[in-house]
């Protein structure tokens, strides 16, 4: 049986189906994710772009950093997603945007050099210092690449 679910930003003008098995689930400490979402950190779930399907509305983007895309709706300001072009498969989604979040538990901490101080974790997690993907190098990091 193929997975269904489904997410919604917090106005509901933007609603979406992810269709399939999460290839990557992730919480992230770095700054650039923290500032974008206003969060000490987030989970991203990780499926292929095909597995995307909008339903109602379209997010805004945002580029702060080359080859970095975040979508958003522009309404309510929910963070919906993260795409980087280094990662020309793989759609990002923010765990705040799925209806049912708890079904989601993250497999790794990563950019865990940059935790706030007070983010206390106990869990057996593998702690990657950055990245956790493979990503095409020939993008760089985005922390490498600078503003766009």
């Amino acid at each position: 049986m193929n997975r269904v679910e489904t997410g919604a930003c917090f106005c509901g003008a933007i609603k979406a189906e992810m269709h399939g098995e999460p290839f990557w689930i992730c919480s992230d400490h770095d700054d650039d994710c923290r500032k974008a979402l206003g969060s000490p950190l987030t989970v991203w779930v990780g499926y292929r772009s095909a597995e995307f399907k909008l339903l109602t509305g379209t997010p805004k983007t945002f580029s702060k950093t080359r080859g970095v895309l975040r979508g958003f709706c522009s309404d309510c300001g929910t963070s919906i997603s993260y795409f980087d072009q280094g990662l020309p498969e793989e759609l990002y989604l923010a765990i705040g945007f799925f209806d049912h979040p708890e079904r989601f538990p993250p497999q790794a901490h990563a950019y865990w050099h940059m935790r706030l101080p007070w983010v206390d974790f106990r869990d057996e997690l593998p702690r990657v210092e950055t990245y956790s993907r493979q990503r095409d190098p020939s993008f760089g990091n985005p922390s490498e690449r600078g503003g766009i």
